[in-house]
């Protein structure tokens, strides 16, 4: 039977103990897109944003200004999600070319190491043999 412990001085530390690997868990049963956590992202700040505008007092709430603070407010929000999921987009076009080139890079400096690492040794086997 599996079991579960967790370790901790206090009953606190135990308890976020826990509640980390709770959240751990959901995290990965429930795995988003990086577009998904922008657009979720992008849905809570329109909440936020709803929140203090229905917060504020009557007189406040229906003035001109304010009513154009939080249209400026959604639509800086709608642009800058826009422009992270762009960017991402292109990033993910570009990922296998970068990650190629860095791969081949990687083992250009790993054959580099070697070689020097395999001269040297040859070095001191034909110095220790001449002696």
């Amino acid at each position: 039977m599996p079991t579960l412990s967790f370790e901790g001085e206090t009953h606190a530390e135990i308890v976020r103990k826990v509640r980390r690997w709770l959240v751990s868990l959901d995290a990965a049963e429930e795995a988003i897109t990086n577009v998904e956590a922008v657009e979720r992202a992008s849905e809570i700040t329109k909440d936020a944003l709803t929140v203090i505008a229905q917060s504020a007092p009557a007189p406040v709430r229906s003035s001109e200004l304010f009513k154009a603070l939080t249209r400026m407010g959604y639509e800086a929000n709608e642009m800058t999600k826009n422009a992270v999921i762009s960017t991402l987009d292109n990033a993910a076009e570009t990922q296998d070319g970068v990650v190629k080139r860095l791969n081949g890079a990687g083992r250009a400096a790993v054959y580099e190491m070697n070689s020097a690492v395999a001269k040297q040794i040859l070095r001191a086997l034909r110095n220790s043999a001449t002696r």
